[in-house]
């Protein structure tokens, strides 16, 4: 239905109506529009729920990993697991500790360096589940307003050219035209401030729980070098110096 139609005077303005009545063009900017905001939303829920396990998981690891329990003991009991957050990251590191001590490691240096690499890695697979699907919602929040302006341009444009053609520009005639191309702004701008907000306060705790368990990586990469300098120190000299 083109505005010509809709511009007749009593035309309905609910919202539904002007949907109904909008020009191909502008409908199929709402309903992307629509469809980024529906999935910008299910995002926003699935990483609350996400984030709200991971602290659970990092509180946890933490007092089991701080209770005194031996690490040999706390790695057989995870090794098997599938582990996030800190316990990935200390998996990873116990796993190149025992292949290192069973291929009979000389070098503490090369050690130390293996296991830190380990981590590191762990740590990146790790960050970058918290940050999946984040640059959607920057995208959503930055090109979002944009597609809403261009449906609203378009609209305008095409109520001007039905405005032209009644050669009428009686207030029942234009308002239901313009009122149905702003509704593809209002559509862009419901899409993209929640997925501003959320891109900014997810980012944030994503950064947060990386440098949480950054720091568990410095202080477990401190122990293990600490240990390390012990077996080496238990070892025979001849045997160190080789």
């Amino acid at each position: 239905m083109d505005t010509v139609t809709l511009a007749a005077p009593g035309g309905e303005l609910s919202l539904w109506s002007l949907f109904w009545q909008a020009g191909w063009v502008v409908k199929l900017v709402m309903i992307g529009l629509l469809a980024a905001s529906v999935w910008t939303w299910a995002i926003i829920v699935d990483k609350l729920v996400a984030f709200a396990r991971m602290r659970s998981s990092l509180d946890r690891f933490e007092q089991v990993f701080w209770s005194g329990q031996p690490l040999d003991e706390l790695y057989r009991t995870l090794a098997e697991r599938n582990n996030t957050g800190m316990g990935a990251i200390f998996v990873a590191a116990m796993r190149e500790w025992k292949k290192s001590f069973e291929r009979g490691a000389r070098s503490p240096i090369a050690l130390q360096s293996r296991i830190d690499k380990a981590m590191d890695l762990a740590l990146s697979r790790e960050s970058e589940k918290l940050e999946g699907r984040l640059g959607f919602l920057a995208t959503v929040g930055s090109a979002a307003p944009f597609i809403g302006l261009f449906g609203t341009v378009v609209g305008i444009m095409t109520s001007f050219q039905a405005i032209a053609g009644s050669k009428s520009t009686n207030l029942a005639v234009v308002a239901p035209g313009i009122a149905e191309a702003l509704l593809a702004t209002a559509f862009g701008l419901l899409a993209a401030i929640p997925a501003v907000v959320a891109y900014n306060k997810l980012s944030s705790d994503a950064g947060k729980l990386t440098l949480r368990m950054e720091g568990f990586s410095d202080e477990f990469s401190a122990i293990l070098s600490r240990q390390i300098d012990e077996k080496v120190a238990q070892q025979p000299q001849h045997q160190r110096a080789a």
